[in-house]
């Protein structure tokens, strides 16, 4: 009785592992005809429609966009004008294929790593620079005190349309932004004791913002000044000799 009963099961669980593997084939093949399907696509082709280009875009698809088109600008490929209307064109984007059209004639090797969220420079006497190409943060702290720090924007690699910088200017502690063409300084935020700000802005009012600079905090002895590239003595005095010439 126990010898039967040990072959009857043996029978259903081979009936049981027979069932499996035929569902198991059949997923198989429905899923091998479904990929042969999209792969021919709709009229046959080999390839079919782009169907990631239908998808809808999000916040972080727009933004690397941007980061690509500022980057490009910084380069030379990119006049203010063409990135205006493109940075526009980025942020109203519905699908990915509307923000493949804005970089297709740019290329994307070599584009630069993301921005750090934040960088700290705590300055107790000496100076500090940031000069070159160096890369723009999303946000600054700093704090200083009997010394200078000088943020060069001429050169610098701007990924994104922001920069915050909270400042804790204590006394002898002195900022200074230089800016160029497009970027933009706003110390409505700040808070001051003491100390001085001068906001030279580096182009006319119809320039694209390629930057917004917002200064908060507070300065309790420290000076705040944006300015513009200082010119070279060179090209001074052919401005002074064009305006006598004329």
């Amino acid at each position: 009785m126990i010898q039967a009963n040990a072959e009857v099961a043996t029978v259903i669980v081979r009936h049981i592992r027979l069932a499996v593997t035929l569902i198991l084939r059949m997923t198989r093949a429905a899923h091998e005809t479904a990929d042969m399907t999209a792969e021919s696509g709709p009229e046959g082709t080999a390839s079919g429609r782009d169907t990631r280009s239908e998808l809808r875009a999000s916040d972080r698809d727009r933004d690397q966009v941007v980061e690509i088109l500022q980057v490009a600008a910084g380069d030379g490929r990119l006049s203010l004008t063409e990135l205006d209307e493109r940075l526009d064109a980025a942020l109203s984007a519905r699908t990915i294929g509307e923000l493949k059209g804005l970089t297709a004639d740019l290329p994307l090797e070599g584009m630069p790593p993301q921005a750090r969220d934040l960088i700290r420079i705590d300055q107790r006497f000496g100076d500090v620079t940031r000069t070159g190409r160096w890369l723009v943060p999303r946000r600054m702290e700093i704090l200083l005190m009997f010394c200078e720090a000088k943020l060069d924007f001429t050169d610098a690699l701007v990924t994104h349309n922001t920069l915050d910088i909270d400042v804790d200017l204590r006394i002898g502690g002195n900022l200074t932004l230089v800016t160029r063409p497009g970027i933009l300084v706003d110390t409505d935020g700040l808070t001051r004791s003491k100390g001085d700000i001068k906001i030279r802005p580096a182009s006319g009012p119809g320039a694209p913002v390629i930057l917004r600079v917002h200064l908060t905090g507070q300065s309790r002895g420290g000076d705040i000044t944006a300015r513009p590239p200082r010119r070279k003595v060179s090209e001074s005095l052919r401005r002074k000799r064009r305006s006598i010439d004329s």
